[in-house]
């Protein structure tokens, strides 16, 4: 049975960002119409200083999930980040398969997510390049915003939610 319990229930923007405050996360969020793509996002953030990040929601054969970032100009060969991260075959997720996981749809995929895997089930895997860069920007768990946060914070974020990044280098 479902509980009405709303600490059981999936995060939502507000409820993130919360949560970010809470850890003393400093995260500055900017209101935008919907976007789906990196390049929509780039023209409806571009005033917001920041590194745009690709969010690639993976599984491999085995079934294991995987969301990479990296910045959004670095192009990435599957097969060699499945070599790096000693698994075969990586392949994007399927829209249910996203949901299930983190909660999020097709165009909202970001780091946020992991918030929603308490299970913790889902690896998360960053670029080392994003680390060296002032200010990075995901949606806070829908398209219709982004927030903008340091790398030293993602990092924060990512190990209080049980999900300690695994950093590699994906040029």
């Amino acid at each position: 049975m479902p509980s009405d319990d709303p600490e059981d229930a999936p995060f939502d923007p507000p409820r993130l960002l919360a949560l970010l405050a809470g850890l003393g996360i400093e995260a500055r969020t900017f209101q935008h119409e919907p976007v789906r793509t990196v390049s929509e996002a780039r023209v409806a953030t571009r005033h917001v200083p920041g590194c745009h990040c690709k969010n690639l929601f993976l599984e491999d054969r085995k079934g294991t999930a995987w969301l990479v970032v990296l910045p959004a100009e670095r192009i990435l060969d599957l097969r060699v980040l499945a070599e790096a991260l000693g698994t075969r075959r990586l392949s994007f997720a399927n829209a249910p398969s996203l949901q299930e996981a983190l909660g999020l749809a097709p165009g909202s995929v970001s780091p946020f997510g992991v918030v929603n895997d308490g299970a913790g089930k889902v690896r998360v895997v960053l670029d080392r390049d994003l680390l060296a860069r002032p200010a990075l920007k995901f949606h806070p768990l829908a398209n219709t915003s982004t927030t903008v946060i340091t790398p030293g914070d993602l990092l924060r974020f990512l190990e209080a939610t049980g999900h300690p990044p695994m950093l590699v280098d994906l040029e």
